[in-house]
């Protein structure tokens, strides 16, 4: 399902492909409901959290040019994500990608196995997929708009190296947390999924929307290359092909309608 905006573009109100699926599966109430759009890489962190948590969850998909008063309750100004806690009464609401899905990793303490950081028993270990995620907020996540966003050809030439160079560190991060850590299990995780057999984790997490996008909307419109190698090759693969991943993405025609410009 797509409309026109303002400008007339094109833009989708509802998921497509294996996505929708997911928000299929979940139409059911549950303590926690889930608002997101289609498109937003934002929702797309807490969607893949919840997914791989294993967190009952509603799903609301929202228009995000006709944000319904159910949104506004939840998310003054309409911005998505956004959780309705049934728990609670009246229910509560939080907002922001990151705080929820701290929300949710705590959450997922008291209900399973399952957990995005290593074991609470090695702090150094959770120290490092910290500064993984602190490098994907501070320069990945903004990289990748400032190239988009580039109008003229010198700033998008520049905008395309400071991204890729953004990927570049980033591994880089993965390859520390990999050679300090080995592969115990309780501290394994600490490189998520770049460490072949490794699970994934926060930073794969809360940098999988934005290199997502980079292999479809970036390369569409700006002829972006990811870096390469086996190692960034291979984690590429294992990110993409995971089913909680894998589940919450839609086509690729509706990533590059959203953002065409």
């Amino acid at each position: 399902m797509s409309a026109k905006n303002d400008s007339g573009k094109q833009y989708h109100r509802q998921s497509t492909g294996l996505a929708l699926e997911t928000v299929k599966r979940h139409g059911a109430e549950e303590d926690i409901t889930l608002f997101g759009s289609c498109f937003c890489p934002f929702v797309q962190r807490v969607w893949v959290a919840s997914e791989y948590l294993g967190i009952p969850y509603k799903y609301y998909e929202v228009d995000p040019y006709a944000k319904p008063k159910e949104l506004l309750e939840v998310s003054p100004k309409g911005l998505v994500p956004g959780l309705k806690l049934h728990r609670f009464d009246p229910p509560r609401a939080l907002n922001e990608s990151t705080v929820i899905m701290e929300y949710l990793e705590d959450l997922a303490a008291s209900l399973g196995p399952r957990t995005l950081l290593p074991s609470l028993k090695d702090p150094y270990a959770r120290a490092l997929v910290r500064l993984q995620t602190d490098h994907v907020n501070r320069a990945v996540v903004p990289a990748f708009y400032r190239y988009l966003q580039a109008q003229d050809v010198d700033a998008q030439i520049a905008g395309g190296r400071e991204f890729h160079a953004s990927l570049e560190q980033l591994a880089v991060l993965f390859e520390r947390a990999e050679r300090e850590l080995g592969t115990e299990s309780e501290t394994a995780q600490g490189a998520g999924l770049w460490q072949e057999g490794g699970e994934i984790n926060w930073a794969d997490i809360m940098v999988g929307p934005w290199v997502f996008r980079a292999t479809n909307v970036l390369k569409h419109y700006r002829g972006f290359e990811m870096p390469s190698g086996p190692k960034f090759d291979a984690w590429l693969k294992r990110l993409f092909e995971h089913p909680a991943f894998k589940s919450t993405c839609s086509t690729e025609q509706l990533y590059l309608d959203s953002y065409e410009r």
